[in-house]
C-alpha cells in the first residue's frame, strides 16, 4: 500500500478553484422561482405584518387605558385625601350641620 502524499500548493488551490467552479455552476443552473410561490409568500408576509401592526395597536390600546385608569385612580385618592382633611379640620359644629344636612337630604328623598 503506498503511503499518503500530502497535495503541495499547487493541488490545494487548483482543488478549491474546482470546488468553487462547481458551487457557481450549480448557483448558475439554479431553476428561477415560480412567481406565483413568491406572490404567495409576500402575501403571506404581509399578512403576518398586518396582524403584528393590529397586535401592537390593541397593546399600545391596553397600556393608554392602564395609565388612564391609574390617572383616575391617582386623580380620586387625591381628592379623597382632599376630603379628609378638609373633614378632619372642621369643628363640632360643623360636623353637626353636616350630618343634619346629610339626614335632611335622605328624609326629603323618601319623600
Amino acid at each position: 500500500m503506498p503511503r499518503f502524499k500530502a497535495p503541495d500548493f499547487n493541488e490545494r488551490t487548483a482543488a478549491a478553484a474546482a470546488a468553487k467552479q462547481k458551487a457557481l455552476d450549480a448557483l448558475r443552473n439554479k431553476p428561477a422561482p415560480d412567481p406565483a410561490v413568491v406572490a404567495a409568500r409576500q402575501a403571506a408576509q404581509e399578512a403576518r405584518d398586518a396582524a403584528a401592526a393590529e397586535r401592537r395597536a390593541a397593546r399600545q390600546a391596553e397600556a393608554e387605558a392602564a395609565a388612564a385608569a391609574k390617572a383616575a385612580k391617582k386623580a380620586a385618592e387625591q381628592e379623597a385625601a382632599a376630603a379628609a382633611a378638609k373633614r378632619a379640620s372642621l369643628t363640632a359644629a360643623e360636623l353637626k350641620a353636616e350630618r343634619d344636612a346629610r339626614y335632611a337630604a335622605r328624609k326629603a328623598r323618601k319623600r
